[in-house]
């Protein structure tokens, strides 16, 4: 699988676009469509994954929404499971805090997690903005410690990270 990262937006939000045999999915389509199709280029776009639905993450959603063919995945349609998306395979993971239709999407085959806001690089996603909560947060990282420490963490803003740096280094995952 093939992962490249467009970054949009007035708050520099990470979409990424996931490759793999002619076909894609794009996580968090945050706004610059132009800039998400060019990176899709020819390939078919399958799924739209949304790990929450603040504005800088959404603002591009309208120009996949016409398209019938394509899936829209966010917390209100899909059950914490594993999905088949064509020949991707996704556990979707629900991951409160930051909002409270935060969610994870995690491919275990390539050992990569989308995370959102939920997980930053020596940081965690706000907790005071409307749906958040500390206590939900805590819950969820606790449950981000049961996964694999070799696991590359792609979060909607900033660098990517691995979890075993973040248990090390992340102050709020010790």
């Amino acid at each position: 699988m093939k992962i490249e990262k467009v970054i949009t937006g007035l708050l520099d939000e990470n979409c990424y676009v996931l490759k793999k045999n002619g076909t894609c999915l794009v996580i968090d389509p945050g706004d610059d469509y132009a800039k998400i199709k060019e990176v899709v280029g020819d390939d078919k776009v399958l799924a739209v994954l949304l790990t929450h639905s603040h504005f800088d993450h959404i603002g591009a959603i309208r120009n996949f929404l016409t398209k019938r063919s394509v899936k829209i995945l966010k917390k209100s349609s899909v059950e914490e499971q594993v999905y088949q998306i064509g020949d991707f395979t996704v556990q979707v993971i629900y991951t409160p805090g930051h909002s409270k239709d935060s969610i994870t999407f995690y491919f275990k085959d390539e050992k990569v997690m989308f995370v959102g806001d939920f997980i930053f690089k020596e940081s965690i996603g706000r907790c005071d903005l409307p749906g958040g909560s500390e206590s939900e947060m805590q819950e969820s990282i606790q449950k981000l410690k049961t996964y694999p420490k070799n696991l590359t963490l792609y979060p909607g803003h900033g660098d990517s990270t691995t979890l075993e740096y973040e248990l090390a280094h992340n102050l709020y995952l010790r």
